[in-house]
């Protein structure tokens, strides 16, 4: 407990800073907010191009199909494996998943995440979508939720990977929270495996559901990204030329 309790306080003192205007101010962002502040910004203005498409043009098929997820369009149309993520059904949506984006930015900062854990979340970013071909019974699909849980994931990852035992032990509790709530989601464990994948009303948003799949999509590929990104540099270090010293260099 103590353990936790000191990994904690470190990674709550990491967020502060991350959310730190002067902070912001006095440096680049690194590469792994860049990234998520450009998922924030291009869902925001798609939001704001569809409303002013249905408000002045008199548009009456949304924009936003264009460019959300559909599972019998991702092969003729494979942009929709990344632009799916920036598609929102509601200003809540909208709202809650910007939200989202402040927090995964703050716990990137935390877990002190590296190049390479930016580029496992841009490889979870396409492939989140991908796996949601495995659920037929979800014909559509937009927003940030699966994405951000790739990033919590690899997060805890990372955390877990680290020497810092307090921190190992932070990693393990959020990773085991993130893999319960995901599990309880799941409507095939609350309902029985003809539970359908909608597990309840996407709020301010009639007519669409919370995508659970996405959710357990997120967590499982950005494991699966967050482990391949670590097992190619750790290939990389175990194969490249020593220096003069019998060091070995790392990224």
């Amino acid at each position: 407990v103590g353990w936790f309790g000191a990994g904690l306080r470190r990674l709550v003192a990491h967020a502060q800073e991350a959310l730190s205007l002067r902070t912001h101010l006095l440096r680049l962002p690194s590469p792994w907010a860049a990234l998520v502040v450009v998922w924030a910004c291009a869902s925001l203005a798609l939001w704001v191009g569809q409303s002013t498409l249905l408000q002045v043009g008199g548009v009456q098929t949304p924009m936003l199909f264009s460019f959300d997820w559909q599972p019998d369009l991702w092969c003729t149309q494979p942009w929709r494996l990344w632009t799916a993520a920036w598609v929102h059904w509601s200003g809540l949506h909208l709202l809650f998943n910007l939200l989202g984006c402040a927090v995964l930015v703050a716990w990137g900062h935390a877990a002190d995440l590296k190049l390479r854990h930016t580029l496992a979340l841009c490889l979870a970013w396409p492939l989140v979508q991908m796996l949601l071909y495995f659920s037929p019974a979800l014909p559509h699909y937009g927003g940030l939720s699966g994405v951000l849980h790739a990033g919590v994931a690899i997060g805890c990852w990372a955390l877990v990977r680290q020497t810092d035992t307090p921190r190992r032990w932070v990693g393990a509790w959020v990773l085991l929270g993130l893999c319960l709530k995901v599990a309880q989601e799941q409507p095939a464990l609350r309902y029985g495996l003809g539970g359908g994948d909608a597990l309840s009303p996407l709020i301010g948003a009639s007519g669409w559901s919370v995508a659970s799949s996405a959710h357990l999509a997120g967590v499982v590929v950005g494991l699966a990204c967050a482990a391949l990104v670590d097992a190619i540099a750790y290939l990389r270090g175990r194969f490249s030329p020593a220096a003069p010293d019998g060091t070995v260099a790392s990224r």
